[in-house]
């Protein structure tokens, strides 16, 4: 597929990431211009200074991996990642507040994060679509979209599974054609990567980018 590196989010999430493999996911994201790196809160200001003088976005996670921080600390989290260089934050829904149907909760929840950077970052809304049902799914994307998220993605890639067609085919669906759909976790090949985005996925997720844009096989999972 041509230009399968602009839908790249070039992702480094592991706990043990240290500053040369963040420094080296940088060179590697401007060497073959992918769309954004994603890296962790605490390696935001190092990446952006790194990633100053190219078109590679900074991408960092917000409430990683459980969703499960109070709405205030995501927003604060979100604040403080746009201060230190964040152009793009991926928040992590209140997954046991949407499965316990208390829908106003998710929905401020994901509003208190894009308020907080509107105008300086857009938000990515991480809905973790292993363990939803496909009702939650349909759900948590009508959400996203009320509280005026730009995006929203499949998976952490830290819970129990990843990026399916057919998740993407439905979140594509729900949100229509106004918002973005990431696809994260398991996308191993190109053809996984053309299937992602055929079936709606506007940028991938994965620690695999190099392999992708070479035509080779992952070795990563994410």
């Amino acid at each position: 597929m041509e230009n399968i590196e602009k839908y790249i989010d070039h992702t480094l999430l592991k706990p043990e990431s240290t500053d040369l493999a963040i420094q080296q996911a940088c060179l590697d994201a401007k060497e073959y211009k992918f769309k954004a790196v994603c890296i962790q809160p605490v390696w935001v200001k190092y990446a952006s200074d790194l990633l100053k003088d190219s078109d590679v976005n900074t991408c960092t996670v917000i409430g990683f991996p459980l969703g499960a921080n109070s709405t205030k600390v995501k927003a604060f989290e979100a604040e403080q990642a746009v201060k230190d260089g964040a152009t793009e934050v991926d928040m992590v829904i209140n997954i046991g507040a949407l499965k316990s149907e208390d829908f106003a909760m998710v929905h401020d929840d994901i509003k208190a994060v894009v308020d907080a950077v509107k105008g300086k970052a857009i938000v990515k809304v991480i809905i973790e679509t292993s363990l939803l049902t496909d009702n939650e799914k349909v759900r948590a994307c009508e959400i996203s979209k009320r509280a005026g998220a730009d995006f929203v993605k499949t998976s952490t890639g830290f819970s129990t599974g990843g990026a399916t067609v057919e998740d993407i085919r439905l979140m594509r669906k729900t949100v229509g054609k106004e918002m973005g759909v990431k696809a994260s976790g398991g996308v191993r090949t190109i053809e996984d990567a053309k299937a992602m985005i055929e079936a709606g996925a506007t940028r991938i997720g994965t620690s695999n980018g190099i392999a992708l844009v070479e035509g080779n096989e992952a070795t990563e999972s994410y």
